[in-house]
């Protein structure tokens, strides 16, 4: 998939040689975006569970998959509301810990979305 995901540690992920120390989300056009956590942390007082509000946030009209890196120790979750929102919406969901979320994305094949938790 475009970009490709060169590596990833506890606080950071590097995408086509950028470092970032944020969450990110990969749009189905390659554009990367920070992660709008707030949008989980609003409702659940952490961004360790993702809303559906977040859910609505990721998705892009006609993803067919969404790879979601769940962190290096994979704590993050997705709320039942977001993985139905997915599935409501014929987008597959994969959910792993970050470092094994990376290596999917960068064989990944079609529509997909992401999202990768760096921490945690």
């Amino acid at each position: 998939m475009t970009p490709i995901i060169n590596a990833t540690e506890f606080g950071s992920i590097t995408v086509d040689g950028e470092t970032l120390d944020h969450d990110i989300v990969i749009r189905l056009d390659g554009q990367v975006k920070k992660r709008r956590k707030k949008l989980s942390k609003q409702q659940y007082g952490t961004s360790h569970t993702v809303s559906l509000a977040e859910a609505e946030h990721i998705y892009d009209d006609g993803a067919a998959q969404v790879i979601v890196g769940t962190g290096q120790n994979g704590v993050l979750k997705l709320s039942n509301e977001a993985e139905g929102f997915f599935e409501d919406h014929g987008c597959n969901v994969h959910a792993v810990p970050t470092p094994d979320a990376v290596k999917d994305w960068n064989e990944a094949k079609g529509n997909t979305i992401a999202m990768f938790h760096v921490t945690c």
